[in-house]
């Protein structure tokens, strides 16, 4: 990264947009896996015109681009492993229009998940996805890794309200695609092509998102199980039931005691599964279905717990939202995976999860959106403690290879990758994998977008 080029970032980007100092890029080095590895320079672009420059100029000289959004991904997605310049969007952050009439808002990259949400319920919409980092993730970054979360079991993910994307390709053109309307069917989808494509194809600069009216009343719920099996045969019995809540959460024992621990709050002393669970509607409609999931888990559970307010929905949600920081009270570390399985078989998965880890002499910690059958595995280890780590590694293996013997998938909404790129094959066909290549040189030719990532 010579000095020439430093120098024409700079006169793209301008000075105080373009850091080369250790700090800086220290500061850009890492995701939430705590994998790290340095940029050589990061920019901070303040319009889609400098996100092409950039790219016109990284393509000309074959330096890797990373595109950056809040660095809170879970697999090592958004970390420089080649050097290159970072991308950082938190200069394009706004909002640019909240259009009430069509039900649709145009955004930047760089907005936080949390704060768009707000800004539209205020008008009395929804953008329904909520991954567990909302208050910081950014819409970016949900859009390149396909981010899911609490609320997908009813309202689906990040993919499903994406109707139009403004991006730049690796050559510095600037493409647009989809529609503003509610039906287009003109040429390939472009639009879910570059959705979930972990900034391997383009650069997104701009997101027109699809919303949908604000539910006007919610209901909050917890169920308490004697084991986490008996949580999930839960599960299944209420998909099986005529309703559909908004979120369906779980937790297992080891979950559910670190969680209370972190967030403070009391356990019925024999509980070892937990349940949290919402419906939404008009005020009798989600009181309505609240009270046929109570009818349908009350006799198998501990304790269900109604919330009375919104204070208390919260204070309920606390424990369910601390949860993946907590499990740092069980081990220094962990591999966090976010498999997913047919609702019908989690308690199998369950189950079988917690034989791996006898197996392997380590614990393994199970959360996550169990309506949709998208539990987040987590192999607790120490990876200073290198025989630990190892089994680490051969558990969550056994992770996968359990998943996709149950008719699931390695990944719901984390990602590929780094951390996964080594079993891309354990769910994919050499014939598959070589296809997803083509798509990929296609738009990409000399590889210098987000390289060494899913492949």
């Amino acid at each position: 990264m010579d000095d020439n080029i430093i120098k024409a970032l700079k006169g793209i980007a301008g000075a105080d947009n373009v850091s080369t100092d250790d700090a800086s890029r220290a500061a850009y080095a890492y995701d939430a896996t705590r994998l790290k590895a340095l940029p050589d320079v990061v920019v901070r672009p303040g319009s889609e015109a400098e996100v092409a420059a950039v790219l016109r100029l990284a393509s000309a000289r074959r330096l890797p681009v990373v595109p950056r959004g809040a660095g809170s991904g879970l697999s090592g997605g958004s970390v420089p492993t080649r050097g290159g310049i970072t991308l950082s969007f938190e200069r394009m952050a706004d909002i640019i229009n909240i259009d009430t009439a069509n039900r649709i808002v145009v955004v930047q990259p760089g907005v936080v998940t949390g704060v768009l949400q707000k800004a539209v319920e205020d008008k009395g919409l929804f953008y329904p996805p909520d991954p567990g980092s909302l208050a910081f993730c950014t819409i970016g970054g949900n859009v390149a890794e396909n981010a899911g979360g609490m609320r997908a079991l009813k309202y689906g993910v990040t993919r499903d309200y994406v109707i139009g994307l403004r991006a730049v390709l690796p050559s510095g053109e600037v493409i647009k695609t989809g529609v503003r309307t509610a039906k287009g069917v003109v040429g390939y989808d472009l639009t879910r092509l570059i959705v979930g494509s972990e900034g391997t194809l383009a650069v997104v600069t701009e997101i027109t998102l699809r919303l949908v009216p604000k539910p006007l009343s919610v209901v909050t719920m917890t169920a308490y199980f004697a084991d986490q099996e008996g949580a999930g045969r839960a599960v299944a019995s209420i998909m099986a039931s005529p309703v559909t809540p908004r979120c369906l959460e779980f937790l297992d024992t080891e979950a559910l005691k670190a969680g209370a621990a972190h967030s403070g709050m009391t356990l019925p002393g024999d509980a070892g599964g937990f349940l949290l669970i919402e419906t939404d509607g008009s005020p009798e409609e989600a009181r309505r279905q609240a009270d046929v999931i109570r009818g349908i888990i009350e006799p198998d559970a501990i304790e269900v717990r109604v919330a009375a307010d919104a204070p208390e929905a919260a204070a309920l949600w606390k424990l369910r939202r601390s949860t993946s920081q907590a499990l740092f009270s069980i081990a220094p570390d962990k591999i966090n995976e976010d498999t997913v399985v047919p609702v019908s078989r989690v308690h199998e998965a369950l189950s079988g999860f917690a034989e791996i880890g006898r197996r392997h002499g380590l614990k393994v910690v199970c959360f996550g959106h169990a309506g949709d059958g998208n539990i987040h595995v987590n192999v607790m280890t120490d990876r200073k403690d290198n025989v630990r780590f190892s089994e680490a590694e051969k558990a969550v293996e056994e992770v996968f290879q359990l998943v996709l013997g149950l008719g699931g998938t390695i990944s719901g909404e984390h990602g590929i990758g780094l951390t996964k790129a080594p079993y891309l094959r354990m769910e994919l066909s050499d014939v598959e994998v070589d296809l997803l290549k083509r798509v990929k040189h296609a738009f990409d030719p000399d590889g210098i977008l987000n390289p060494g990532k899913i492949f």
